[in-house]
């Protein structure tokens, strides 16, 4: 049976989390497994991993094949190094004193690299609060300035507007009585001009005698016709 040194699955949705488990290459992935080795959470920063070095290193002696993933977690944890130094004590070239004390010397190396990356971490992280908060306080002066302003302009207005009214007002009560003045005195012109109405009456009835006078001197006419009989006797004694 070949065993494999693998990833399986757990946590939330979009959230993984994960065990290092020894398993039968056959199983399923997130299926049964033969042991449990550790932890793996990449969704902090650096990511947190818990493993138990000796029993993954007995593992790997037994011939368990890692995972690309679950390699490069078990040589960040200083597991295949120690792997490799077992290897130089079971041939000679080492002692379990200088494995250990090489194992330890690079942990230690490891473990420091670890904490300069999060105290740089942790720095990058300060240093973006504090140009935030930076951001922010411009941020709030600008809109308390321009809350400022845009009250002084409405103090403004509204004197502008109450100096209009005011003036409007004043206006239209000078301009009122001089109205009602004018139109008082144009009223009696009117009634002028209603007593003057019997006046023409006058003149038309006094010029009625005028044409009553022309009626009267049509006999004058008919004298004249009359008269045009002497004129035709005239004409008749002369042919005679």
């Amino acid at each position: 049976m070949s065993v494999k040194i693998r990833l399986q699955r757990h946590g939330k949705k979009q959230k993984p989390f994960y065990w290092i488990v020894a398993a039968d290459a056959r199983s399923k992935r997130d299926g049964r497994y033969l042991e449990k080795l550790g932890t793996y959470n990449p969704n902090t920063n650096p990511a947190t991993i818990e493993l138990n070095l000796d029993q993954a290193v007995q593992w790997l002696h037994n011939g368990a094949q890692p995972t690309d993933t679950a390699k490069a977690i078990l040589s960040y944890k200083g597991a295949l190094l120690k792997h490799h130094l077992d290897g130089g004590i079971r041939k000679g070239a080492l002692t379990q004193e200088q494995a250990d004390a090489k194992l330890a010397s690079w942990l230690d190396e490891k473990a420091g690299k670890v904490d300069n990356k999060k105290e740089g971490l942790s720095k990058a992280q300060e240093a973006a609060k504090v140009k935030a908060l930076k951001a922010e306080k411009v941020a709030n002066e600008k809109r308390a300035a321009a809350a400022v302003e845009a009250t002084k302009v409405e103090e403004v207005t509204e004197e502008v507007a109450v100096e209009d009214t005011s003036a409007s007002e004043l206006a239209d009560q000078t301009e009122t009585p001089e109205v009602a003045e004018v139109a008082v005195e144009e009223i009696p012109a009117t009634e002028v001009v209603a007593e003057e109405a019997p006046a023409a009456e006058v003149v038309a009835v006094e010029e009625i005698p005028a044409t009553e006078v022309v009626a009267e001197e049509a006999p004058v006419a008919e004298v004249v016709a009359e008269e045009a009989p002497a004129a035709e006797e005239t004409n008749e004694e002369k042919e005679a």
